[in-house]
């Protein structure tokens, strides 16, 4: 006698991941809730997409639930290796020993890329290239003169918590949750492993029968973005909305709108970049309704900003040389570097920017400007 195995609803499923996370986890925003439900289940699909976002929980300060999100999407992802210290060499055997993809969830990730801290190149490259399907590292192995060449893959799924930022190289390939610390009106349950993770697990095997069920589907979906989003950013959502399609209910409207939240959060929050920082700056704060002004004026405005680290750019104020070398990093649209270029005052001739000058770099690099 055959048995039919009931269907199982995705939607409903998703949703009874969520309630686990809130249970556990405040995020500062509700897109985050849906983002992370989704990448949680894309984990468990991951053979059949291109690309794998990575999932960042950023905050400014300790104290703020980074861990504590690492450590539920543990219990609900497949083969998860948590880790505050590994090598790109160690990751690379990881991924490549044949037992299935992990996912790594890498905690205290600013001991690596932090201000503090000496970048580790070699896991930053990890880092990039695993995020798409493709590639991998080149290493000679073998003993003494007996080498030979071979490519190590990558690709797997990483989630990364830590104070501050991460180079752009990262950010640009990763859903970002900016974390902050709970509001004392903001409460959560309190989390024992060894009382949950079963709870958990039994999300996780449920997770991983439906993924079964929508592989095909999912493989083939071309999920279609929402208006506005962008090559770079629909590439990191292609996975999260594709899930979304295969769930139905209300989650595709969800993750949309999600993934519209958070891009748009994300491209104004200049910090990623102190050069889309400056170009922000200036146009927004410092030439504001202005064709040109004399670099001294530009200085001045730029280091009397509130919140801005122009007043201290490694223990000493921005200069005109800085700025120059900055800007001139970016190009104008006859394809020739920004530079300074005379402008003629009242006191004489000084040294200066024009807006013209910078209005390309401004709509190719710096997020829409905020409604005045």
């Amino acid at each position: 006698m055959t048995t039919t195995r009931t269907p199982i609803d995705g939607a409903a499923l998703l949703s009874e991941v969520e309630a686990f996370h809130r249970r556990f986890n405040v995020f500062p925003r509700e897109a985050a809730y849906a983002a992370v439900v989704l990448w949680d289940a894309h984990a468990h699909l991951i053979d059949c997409f291109e690309t794998t976002p990575r999932i960042a929980f950023l905050s400014p300060e300790p104290g703020s639930g980074k861990s504590r999100a690492l450590e539920i999407i543990e219990l609900l992802t497949p083969r998860p290796v948590a880790t505050v210290s590994a090598s790109a060499n160690a990751l690379y055997r990881l991924v490549g020993s044949g037992e299935g993809l992990p996912t790594v969830l890498f905690d205290e990730i600013d001991t690596v890329f932090g201000p503090k801290a000496t970048a580790d190149e070699q896991l930053r490259g990890f880092l990039n290239a695993g995020w798409r399907h493709i590639g991998g590292a080149l290493r000679c192995v073998g003993e003494g003169s007996n080498q030979n060449a071979a490519v190590f893959d990558s690709f797997c799924a990483v989630a990364l918590a830590g104070l501050g930022h991460l180079p752009d190289t990262i950010l640009t390939r990763s859903v970002i949750v900016r974390m902050r610390r709970r509001a004392r009106n903001e409460k959560v349950e309190p989390y024992r492993q060894r009382l949950h993770m079963r709870e958990g697990h039994a999300l996780r095997d449920r997770l991983a029968e439906w993924a079964d069920t929508v592989r095909d589907q999912v493989a083939e979906a071309w999920p279609e973005m929402p208006e506005g989003i962008s090559d770079r950013p629909a590439d990191v959502w292609e996975p999260l909305l594709a899930v979304a399609d295969a769930a139905g209910g209300e989650w595709p409207d969800r993750a949309r709108a999600a993934c519209v939240e958070l891009v748009a959060a994300s491209q104004g929050d200049d910090k990623g970049s102190i050069g889309i920082r400056l170009l922000t700056d200036l146009r927004d704060h410092v030439m504001v309704g202005l064709d040109r002004l004399p670099t001294v004026a530009i200085i001045d405005r730029l280091n009397a900003l509130d919140d801005a680290p122009w007043a201290d750019m490694g223990g000493r104020p921005l200069d005109s040389r800085s700025l120059s070398k900055m800007l001139r990093e970016y190009m104008t649209a006859d394809n020739t570097p920004v530079a300074a270029r005379n402008i003629r005052t009242s006191g004489g001739v000084l040294k200066g920017f024009y807006s013209a000058d910078l209005a390309d770099a401004w709509t190719r690099y710096c997020p829409p400007p905020a409604p005045r």
